[in-house]
Order: structure tokens, then C-alpha cells, then sequence
């Protein structure tokens, strides 16, 4: 990844949530869209049937908004809400620190 940069965030119900946002001129959008999708396109592989929210059981679901700024900049805020076993693997498949 090279925009986006996942904070994590674990929550009272054991269920952990990473943001990652990124705001680039128009040039860049293209990038970080790509960055975003890659994310998305490994938690569909690798967790097909679990999407969508954790209090009905699933292990993860996602929020992505895409926004244009004055001076024509982009701001891409991709949000992931995930079980532990997502958020583990996760961290093994992008590096993440789970410090």
C-alpha cells in the first residue's frame, strides 16, 4: 500500500475496526482506488459468505466513501469492520501492526 494506511481500533464487542483514508489530487485517484479495491477483492476471497454486519455474525463488513475537495482533491475513506479471524488475517496478508 502506498495511500492507504489502516489504523486499528478494537471496539467492546470484540469486534475490531480499521480505517484507512487518503486524500490526492486527481491524478492520484486512480491509485488509490486500485489500493482500495485490492483490499476489497481479498476480504470477498477470502471470506465470501461472511459479509456484512458482525451483530449478525458475520466477520466482516466495509464502508467506502469517495469524496471531491476544493482544488480538486479526493479523499477516499475506506472503513473495515471485522472478527478477530478477519482482522488476523488481515495483518498477515497486508503487514499490518497490530501494535
Amino acid at each position: 500500500m502506498h495511500y492507504l494506511s489502516f489504523d486499528l481500533s478494537l471496539g467492546d464487542d470484540e469486534v475490531t475496526t480499521l480505517e484507512a483514508m487518503a486524500s490526492t489530487a486527481a491524478a492520484q485517484h486512480a491509485a488509490v482506488m486500485a489500493e482500495a479495491q485490492q483490499v476489497l477483492d481479498w476480504a470477498w476471497r477470502a471470506f465470501p459468505r461472511t459479509h456484512g454486519p458482525a451483530e449478525d455474525g458475520n466477520d466482516w463488513d466495509h464502508e467506502l466513501r469517495v469524496s471531491v475537495e476544493p482544488g480538486d482533491w479526493h479523499t477516499v475513506a475506506l472503513t473495515l469492520t471485522g472478527s478477530r479471524r478477519f482482522v488476523e488475517d488481515f495483518q498477515a496478508e497486508f503487514g499490518l501492526d497490530p501494535d
